[in-house]
């Protein structure tokens, strides 16, 4: 084998090499790019769920419910109302 020939076999090993590393680094980038994909997903049910809470628990009948049954509130009456006078 010539030096020519030698030289050419060093230059396509390198090349095969540098082509397996470049597809293990896409499949490693694929992958990072699923696994980012299913928690985007993830996070957007998680949005969705909260909003959907967010809205049952402003509603205002509940907001009314809860003040009048658990922290036993009552509407307000012109008779039982104080003012208090500043001099």
């Amino acid at each position: 084998m010539n030096r020519s020939t030698i030289i050419l076999l060093i230059i396509l090993m390198l090349c095969a090499l540098s082509l397996v590393a470049a597809q293990q680094k896409t499949r490693s980038l694929y992958v990072a790019l699923e696994r980012a994909q299913t928690e985007e997903r993830r996070l957007n049910q998680d949005w969705l769920r909260l909003e959907y809470e967010q809205r049952n628990l402003s509603k205002s009948s509940r907001i009314t419910d809860i003040a009048r049954k658990q922290l036993l509130m009552q509407p307000i009456h012109p008779g039982r109302t104080q003012y208090v006078v500043v001099d």
